[in-house]
Order: structure tokens, then C-alpha cells, then sequence
């Protein structure tokens, strides 16, 4: 009895998290005329494919997605690359410095980030980089960093300093124990954390509202807005259509890694 449920519980936590995923995707194969009716239907009755027709004849959506795609990639590499040296730095040396940056970085998760859109802008407008994708990358990479030196840093922790003394009694180098003795224990870890940064810039709206004008640069969240009509009503059908297509990249980069990010998440809460 147990064991059953165990079972129901589960597949309605799996139902409660596919439900929007399952709506979605009803409503991009309705009919306008379906949509409109009383009575919601989970099955369309008519399935047609003139949302997507539509949603992709009316926007750019591969080229939206591609600036996307690049910007996600980008922010999230630049994201480790910085955050891990950072992040072994404050676990392994633990003094003042230290203990007031990692404080520093949890007091700045406090703070709404609206409250550093005006200097960001200003930064950027003063580098001219204002409308550009390197610009949303800088920003991107601002609002992930803290996050992800708070999750490496349990991830370096976890690591035994006994094996790089080890490594060293070898006659091992700091910079060679480091390379092959501690980041491949950290690959899961920093497996966890680039899903973590690219799904936050994939996703990310505010910051790319402020610092994108132009169509022709307009990353897939801005441009799903532009599904609104003038005096804000949606075009619900091209509009579902492509939210359910730009759904797609994250839940097939999630299944790529999604074991190593389970062995990374485990890995990281032993000391985190």
C-alpha cells in the first residue's frame, strides 16, 4: 500500500509539471474557433498545424532562436570560466577575504536585480555596447555569476584536499593537481552549472527588454511578445505555437546531460 502510494504521488508531480508542456501544445493545434469556444477541449478536435504556419511566417523565429542559442552559450561558458577559478579560490583558501566575499555573494541574491538595470545600462551605453548581443552576454553573465560561485563552491569543497596533497607528494604542481586531479571530480558540477546559467539566459526577458531595441537582434523571448497585437490582445494560436518551439532547445539540452546533472546536484550537496 505503501509502495502504491508512493507511485500516485509521483505520477502526479509528473502530471502537475507536464500540465502546462501537455496545455501548450493542445492549444498550438486548435483551431481559432476551438480556442474561442465555452467549453475547453484537452483534445483537439480539429488538429491543425496553421498556428505554427503561422507563427513562423509572421516572426523570425529560427533567427531569433540562433541569437538565442548564441547568447545562452555564450553567457554560460563565460559564466564557469569565470566563476569556477573563483569559486576554488574561496573554498580552498578560507580567510577574512574570503568569508566576506562568499557573504557578499549571498547578500547580493537578496537584492531585487530591477535595482541594477539603470547602472548596467549606463555601463553599457558608455561602452557602446547598447543593442548588441556581446551587451545582453555582459548583463546575462552579471546576473548568473553569484549564483553559480555559490553552487561551485560546494562542489570544491567536496573535493578532499587529501587527494591533492597526495598529488603533490607525487610531485605534482598546484596547477597540475588542479587540472588532473581536481577538475575532473568537478565535471558534474560544472555539468549542473552551465544547464543553470543557460536556461536563465535562454528564459531571460527583463534585462533583454532594456538592452535590445532592434528586431534584427531581438533574442525568442522578446520576440514572442511581439505575437501581442496593439491594444494587447494575443494571437493565442501562433503565440502557443511558438512557446512550445522555443521550449524545445532546453528540454533537449536537459536530456543530454541530465545524468551527469543528477551526479553533480548529489555531488554538490555532500558539503555545499
Amino acid at each position: 500500500m505503501k509502495q502504491l502510494l508512493k507511485y500516485v504521488a509521483l505520477l502526479a508531480y509528473v502530471f502537475f509539471l507536464a500540465f502546462p508542456l501537455v496545455w501548450l501544445l493542445s492549444t498550438a493545434l486548435k483551431t481559432p474557433q476551438e480556442m474561442a469556444g465555452l467549453h475547453p477541449t484537452w483534445i483537439p478536435e480539429r488538429p491543425t498545424l496553421d498556428n505554427f504556419a503561422a507563427a513562423f511566417g509572421e516572426q523570425d523565429l529560427v533567427g531569433a532562436a540562433a541569437r538565442s542559442m548564441v547568447v545562452a552559450i555564450a553567457s554560460a561558458v563565460l559564466t564557469v570560466v569565470v566563476a569556477l577559478p573563483a569559486a576554488y579560490a574561496m573554498a580552498r583558501y578560507r580567510g577574512a577575504v574570503s568569508r566576506v566575499a562568499t557573504g557578499w555573494v549571498l547578500v547580493s541574491q537578496v537584492f531585487p536585480f530591477i535595482l541594477i538595470i539603470i547602472p548596467l545600462f549606463m555601463v553599457l551605453r558608455n561602452l557602446d555596447l547598447v543593442n548588441t548581443l556581446p551587451g545582453l552576454i555582459i548583463v546575462h553573465v552579471t546576473f548568473t555569476l553569484p549564483f553559480a560561485l555559490w553552487m561551485l563552491q560546494g562542489y570544491v569543497r567536496a573535493v578532499p584536499r587529501e587527494l591533492e596533497e597526495a598529488a603533490s607528494v607525487d610531485g605534482a604542481g598546484r596547477i597540475r593537481s588542479i587540472v588532473s586531479v581536481v577538475a575532473p571530480l568537478l565535471a558534474p558540477g560544472v555539468v549542473a552549472t552551465l544547464l543553470f546559467s543557460f536556461i536563465s539566459s535562454w528564459n531571460e526577458f527583463l534585462f533583454a527588454l532594456v538592452v535590445l531595441k532592434d528586431p534584427d537582434v531581438m533574442t525568442l523571448p522578446l520576440t514572442l511578445v511581439r505575437f501581442t497585437g496593439p491594444e494587447g490582445v494575443s494571437r493565442l494560436g501562433p503565440l502557443a505555437a511558438a512557446s512550445l518551439m522555443a521550449t524545445i532547445p532546453s528540454l533537449i539540452f536537459f536530456a543530454i546531460i541530465q545524468r551527469r546533472l543528477r551526479s553533480g546536484l548529489m555531488a554538490g550537496a555532500v558539503k555545499g
